[in-house]
């Protein structure tokens, strides 16, 4: 699995933070998205993927 997290799309949300912790994490001066890993290990995947559903802003994309 790799993700992209569009920081254009981003609207500081949060929601993939909440999914997936030990991917995801926020600008503090924005709270713009960062990937903290473009291609996390399996037991991360059903997390990236709830994440990527449920962005607002649809800024995180996975493929597989």
């Amino acid at each position: 699995m790799r993700i992209h997290a569009d920081q254009e799309k981003c609207c500081g949300a949060g929601s993939c933070v909440r999914a997936a912790p030990d991917v995801f994490d926020q600008r503090d001066e924005d709270g713009i998205v960062v990937a903290l890993d473009t291609e996390p290990p399996a037991e991360l995947h059903d997390a990236v993927r709830e994440a990527a559903a449920i962005c607002p802003a649809a800024a995180i994309s996975v493929t597989d």
